[in-house]
């Protein structure tokens, strides 16, 4: 089931991730993750998901309840997730960004819901790209859909053509038997095409260039552009699911969104049987996450 390898994938990078976000890259190589923890940054148990799984679960619980895309119920959803701790572990929200908290209170204040994004160049943090992995498993879906997703919390086009051309390396994974290498330069020349009036390709010039193999050049901060290239670092720097999320997390700094997202792209390359299963262990309420999964998967074999 490839819904299940991608979105178990995400939460396990995320909750590896959790316990070490805002740690040095320095501090992490002399203690570095190798298992899932607890504590840590925010004093959670282990197996604890953040915002990165919240907000994705949230997407697709909505579309499964509402049979299809309700921008509306998508930011309802979310509402209820910052407010209500719904989608977490312990009704606990701890963990959300500036720019994301801004999108959904713009909701709440009776904006329309995709216009709700901030589209300032200071509001291209990973905050969509991090929950936009279910619109994958989606057939057919087209990008503007896509940028609508994007643009519930994050409007800038920059931020929306992430979310496309990750989308676009997840379904060239679902559908072609290639490399990763592959992959990124298939779903690279979709978008060098789409968007080359946008006047905003060249900040992935290095994805496209294969310019990301010098560890000491990737930054994995919160901004959308480093934390792709982390990933992509990542991804093209391994050859398994353990050591991928392994070292999206330990380069440090934003660790839950660098792993999520990487662990969603590696869970679906990988496959499911992939992921260490101690890990899938520790993480609570994970089966009522794979049930969901189901009902996702049914909803997108429906669109067929």
């Amino acid at each position: 089931m490839k819904v299940k390898d991608g979105i178990i994938g995400l939460i396990i990078g995320d909750a590896l991730g959790v316990p070490v976000e805002f740690n040095y890259r320095e501090d992490l190589k002399m203690n570095p993750v190798t298992k899932m923890e607890g504590y840590g940054t925010y004093n959670m148990p282990p197996g604890t998901w953040s915002d990165d799984s919240s907000m994705t679960i949230a997407t697709m619980a909505s579309i499964v309840n509402r049979n299809g895309i309700d921008y509306d119920d998508i930011m309802n959803e979310f509402l209820e997730w910052v407010e209500r701790g719904k989608y977490t572990q312990y009704n606990d929200t701890f963990d959300y960004g500036i720019t994301t908290i801004n999108g959904i209170n713009n909701y709440k204040k009776g904006f329309e819901a995709i216009e709700c994004g901030g589209t300032g160049e200071r509001d291209n943090g990973n905050g969509s790209l991090m929950r936009i992995l279910p619109l994958a498993f989606i057939p057919n879906i087209d990008y503007e859909t896509i940028e609508n997703i994007s643009g519930l919390t994050h409007g800038h086009m920059r931020s929306k053509i992430s979310c496309v051309f990750y989308i676009e390396i997840a379904k060239s994974m679902l559908e072609n038997d290639l490399s990763i290498d592959e992959h990124i330069n298939l779903a690279s020349a979709k978008i060098k095409e789409y968007y080359k009036d946008s006047g905003e390709l060249h900040h992935f010039d290095r994805i496209f260039n294969d310019d990301l193999n010098d560890e000491d050049t990737i930054s994995s901060k919160g901004y959308v552009i480093s934390t792709f290239e982390s990933v992509i670092h990542c991804l093209k720097n391994t050859d398994n699911f353990r050591d991928a999320v392994l070292k999206a997390v330990n380069l440090g700094r934003d660790t839950d969104t660098v792993g999520a997202i990487c662990g969603g792209l590696a869970g679906i390359f990988y496959g499911y049987d992939s992921i260490p299963i101690d890990w899938i262990d520790e993480i609570p309420k994970i089966n009522q996450v794979i049930e969901l999964c189901e009902k996702y998967e049914a909803f997108c074999d429906g669109c067929l």
